[in-house]
């Protein structure tokens, strides 16, 4: 033990049980912080998807318009992914965690520029909006990308998979609360003021306990092996090695892709629902189940890989099962009065979705290390934004056109509401061969887990030859 403790390699081992408290409050609440920020930033995300038809009476602007202020972030995500993800890497989680507050803080801010009237600009209060929503996606590669290498850095091995899923399932849980809150706070258009400001809350939060309270780049004492003997290649090395591993691609196809169709199923449920006739609180409870039962997933396989280390496996069921989810709610939402079908698909179709998510971040960083975890997770974001986009435009184009006189709970204009049928089919389809895709084709081996299995063998044999007695 004195050899580990000397080396470095065992560090926490060797501390007083008050600096064992100190590393334990520092990685928390670090934790806390990304968890605020990362909900907070779900949030303003989706603040208008729920009420999407009065933000476009209360701002008179048109459904497409309200829906690019969530394909905004698809976008911005695209290019400003790759800076995040050298930002992450190079500069460090540090200064990662405290930009992205503040950007998140600054367009919560610009928003309720829009309903002030000394900032009015009339007719086009609309830019306040997207330009609040731009300064909101810039926070949120940041913040996607650091669950990932926050677990890498403060956490022990055992912890990852947990830390990471918690930290990650921040952002579903900050599309629940938007799924839920925005219809209570908006029953008619005239509340979107209120809306506004009680959203700016968590992000003035966010950014007071970041700026203030994260003081260190990395930990003082590493809590891992990997964490201590850090060999993540450079921003660039590291890209070029995963366009150059098979495995890591078809993971960012398959899970970008599945990131993707969440993506389009959280912006546009209460457009798919209300032209059937539900109404938007049933769709923002179709939302809160869709994300409450992806936490509980999330959770529960979160503990079952670190116990178990099945990262294959587990995600390789989990998305086949949530691929039939999606057919069961494809075929459901065809119709009218089939409230428990919805909910029930909705339910299971977050369950096993959600769940992937963590797991296939740390099978990332698995089948691509010593690559930097910024970079490995960071590049499947991107690939997920694109193909959101990819998406989100397709969906919209597939939509058609009905009369107002069939009843629906839409409140759009002359034109009458969208029929979202032919779109939510296509998506099932497209989930269930991604899924078909992935269980074929993807097969890796636990290179991060591998190369601390060696250093913990090698570490052994030093300290056995270390004890032995000289002749």
């Amino acid at each position: 033990m004195e050899q580990d403790e000397a080396s470095g390699l065992l560090p926490e081992r060797g501390l007083s049980r008050l600096s064992r408290f100190k590393a334990y409050r520092r990685r928390w609440f670090l934790l806390v912080v990304v968890c605020l920020l990362n909900c907070s930033n779900a949030m303003l995300w989706l603040t208008f998807a729920p009420v999407a038809d009065k933000t476009a009476a209360y701002f008179h602007i048109s459904m497409e318009m309200v829906n690019w202020l969530s394909i905004v972030y698809l976008l911005i995500s695209i290019p400003f992914g790759l800076v995040a993800t050298w930002v992450l890497d190079s500069v460090g989680l540090r200064c990662a965690v405290i930009l992205s507050a503040w950007l998140n803080m600054m367009g919560s801010i610009i928003r309720m520029f829009s309903v002030m009237k000394f900032m009015s600009l009339g007719s086009q209060n609309y830019w306040y909006l997207f330009a609040g929503q731009c300064l909101c996606a810039l926070a949120q590669p940041l913040v996607i990308f650091s669950p990932t290498k926050l677990a890498a850095l403060w956490f022990p091995d055992h912890q990852r998979a947990t830390a990471n899923m918690i930290s990650s399932m921040s952002n579903p849980l900050g599309i629940l609360i938007a799924n839920v809150l925005s219809p209570i706070l908006v029953p008619e258009g005239k509340h979107i003021p209120l809306m506004l400001g009680v959203y700016a809350i968590p992000a003035l939060t966010a950014c007071a306990l970041a700026t203030v309270g994260i003081h260190e780049k990395v930990p003082p004492t590493p809590p891992s092996a990997s964490a201590t003997n850090s060999t993540s290649q450079p921003f660039l090395t590291g890209l070029k090695m995963l366009l150059r591993n098979k495995p890591y691609i078809i993971l960012a196809v398959c899970f970008g892709g599945g990131i993707g169709m969440f993506t389009c199923f959280s912006a546009l449920l209460e457009q798919i629902l209300c032209e059937k006739g539900y109404s938007n609180v049933f769709a923002g409870l179709n939302g809160a189940l869709f994300t409450v039962f992806g936490l509980l997933g999330a959770f529960l396989l979160g503990l079952y890989v670190d116990w178990t280390r099945n990262f294959i496996e587990s995600t390789k069921i989990c998305f086949c099962l949530s691929a039939l989810a999606s057919i069961v709610f494809a075929v459901a939402s065809r119709f009218r009065g089939q409230a428990i079908a919805l909910a029930i698909s909705s339910s299971v179709f977050g369950f096993f979705g959600f769940a992937i998510y963590p797991i296939a971040m740390e099978l990332a960083v698995e089948c691509s290390y010593p690559v930097g975890e910024g970079t490995s997770t960071g590049l499947i974001f991107v690939a997920s934004q694109i193909e959101g986009v990819i998406l989100m435009i397709l969906l919209q184009a597939l939509t058609v056109r009905v009369s107002e006189d069939r009843p629906s709970t839409c409140a759009l204009d002359q034109d009458g509401a969208l029929d979202w049928t032919t779109p939510v089919l296509v998506l099932a389809g497209l989930c269930s061969a991604m899924a078909c895709f992935y269980v074929i084709f993807f097969h890796t081996d636990y290179k991060r887990l591998h190369a601390e299995t060696n250093s913990d063998l090698v570490r052994t044999e030093d300290t056995e030859s270390a004890d032995v007695p000289e002749a």
